[in-house]
């Protein structure tokens, strides 16, 4: 963490145990966990969250999750890496980080909700909105890889 901003875990510990909780609850997902990470490394690489990025990056490496994917994420529409899956789950990520551009329009909606059934499809909503939010603190503080 950049030293000049403020640790954000000392200075509202009840805000961050409610951050706790809805990771936690992101993580119990029935969604697979290499799609999770897929997804949040997306954000992060959106929201530019270098933190965030080798986290997850690293993760999902200790969890099987080739380098060569990995390193196609930024370009999944260009590359045969990901299946029908885990491409809705980049498109909507995509377009949930990016919603004041876009507003989510119903033909992506449409095109996501006809691979995921609704409480996969909530409950990506959800690591979607946990990961922008970390985003946030990690960009806005400065946190920095180790």
């Amino acid at each position: 963490m950049n030293s000049k901003r403020l640790n954000y875990y000392q200075a509202a510990p009840q805000a961050m145990k409610a951050m706790l909780g809805l990771e936690k609850a992101a993580s119990e997902s029935i969604l697979p966990g290499s799609l999770r990470e897929l997804v949040r490394i997306r954000a992060s690489q959106i929201n530019g969250c270098a933190y965030c990025i080798d986290m997850h990056t690293t993760d999902a490496t200790k969890a099987g999750e080739s380098v060569r994917r990995l390193m196609a994420v930024s370009a999944w529409k260009e590359t045969p890496f990901f299946d029908e899956r885990e491409r809705a789950a980049l498109l909507w990520t995509e377009t949930l980080t990016l919603v004041a551009a876009n507003h989510a329009p119903d033909e992506i909606y449409e095109e996501v909700a006809a691979v995921f059934n609704d409480q996969e499809l909530a409950e990506l909503t959800f690591v979607i909105a946990a990961i922008n939010a970390w985003n946030r603190f990690g960009v806005g503080f400065g946190m920095q890889p180790e």
